[in-house]
């Protein structure tokens, strides 16, 4: 059987130039007579992949010396847990920015730690979003310990396209599903965290860009291996980290450099985003994005057919087609396609298709 086209919300697809190097070097990576996931973390063939990924990141986003790069494991769920561990001491408030069930979760995850506020909220009635908030819909508290944002939120498919300014307030940003899709001023942001499996490289590790002021503030009060301190300062070495899954990652930032850097990935992603939007809102007789224009991601494209049994006919006939991963999320339902980084244009172009036939044939 041939590859499919992976629209799979996450773990999403990889390049397939960065899983064909993997195959290749797997048993033996760059002659050493091991696999890569088979050497040690504190030995000089890993040591030299975990500093390329660094060194690449740090190019590809522009970083400058104030912020620092770390590689950690536990994912975008387990930093829901340390941010406000780290950074939200007795006495303080955190602000959160709750635009979808990600941002519910951080905030779940904060209370157990302390004191926090909803300094703005989509929400609806129905518990649904379908847009993010603008400025003016937002009050972050002066004195707040940081605020807490999500760039891009998965499930229902909206995404700040300018980010939310939040003054003297330190930003943290949970960027896990749109992290790289585009240039970033990253020197805006004090703490910014992504789950590498959208569009990074494979689950098992999570980049933190962190200003180094910002960390420097941090609790030292709990144990070492929480501290965001302790990562940051060992290079992301303190303890074996996820060798195979950084060495993936490594591969996917240099197909990334390859095409064009994040300039390059920007013109690519917009491009999908605007062919599949197209198709829906000239074929919005027959299907209907609930999202509002211009909150609408690039990354997560959610829509609906006439009927909920019509939904489970188009994912279940587009999987008979090659294409897999177009079921939503079972919180919001209907029809999800995550056109993350690896996807092609020409992937989206079938996905077009098969929306112009099977509209005709069913509506």
């Amino acid at each position: 059987m041939g590859r499919v086209i992976n629209f799979n919300a996450g773990p999403a697809g990889l390049p397939l130039p960065a899983l064909e190097k993997a195959r290749d070097e797997l048993i033996d990576f760059k002659g050493s007579g091991m696999s890569v996931m088979e050497h040690s973390h504190r030995g000089k063939d890993y040591e030299a992949v975990h500093r390329e990924a660094t060194a690449r990141l740090t190019r590809l986003l522009g970083l400058p010396d104030s912020h620092t790069v770390m590689f950690l494991t536990g994912g975008a769920s387990m930093q829901f847990a340390l941010v406000p561990l780290n950074f939200l001491k007795s006495g303080q408030s955190a602000d959160y920015v709750m635009t979808g069930v990600w941002s519910e979760k951080a905030i779940e995850e904060a209370r157990y730690l302390g004191q926090t506020r909803i300094a703005g909220t989509t929400k609806q009635a129905d518990g649904r979003y379908t847009r993010v908030p603008g400025q003016a819909e937002v009050q972050f508290a002066p004195g707040a310990a940081y605020a807490h944002t999500t760039s891009n939120n998965t499930i229902y498919g909206t995404q700040f396209h300018t980010f939310l300014d939040t003054g003297a307030v330190p930003h943290v940003c949970d960027m896990s599903s749109d992290f790289l899709w585009r240039p970033t001023d990253l020197s805006r942001f004090d703490f910014v965290y992504a789950g590498a499996q959208k569009n990074l490289g494979p689950s098992g590790v999570l980049v933190a860009i962190a200003k180094k002021d910002f960390l420097a503030k941090g609790r030292t009060d709990i144990p070492k291996i929480f501290r965001y301190t302790t990562h940051a300062e060992n290079a992301s070495l303190y303890n074996t980290p996820p060798t195979l899954a950084t060495y993936l990652m490594n591969n996917v930032l240099e197909w990334i450099e390859g095409q064009g850097g994040l300039p390059g990935m920007q013109q690519r992603n917009q491009a999908k985003a605007d062919a599949l939007y197209a198709a829906l809102d000239r074929l919005s007789g027959f299907y209907s994005v609930p999202v509002e224009k211009a909150s609408r991601s690039v990354m997560n494209v959610v829509w609906r057919c006439p009927t909920e049994a019509l939904d489970e006919k188009f994912v279940a006939e587009a999987k008979k087609a090659g294409m897999v991963g177009l079921k939503g999320h079972r919180l919001s339902g209907g029809i999800r396609a995550s056109i993350y980084n690896a996807v092609s244009l020409q992937d989206v172009q079938a996905l077009v298709s098969f929306l112009d036939s099977f509209a005709k044939s069913n509506g």
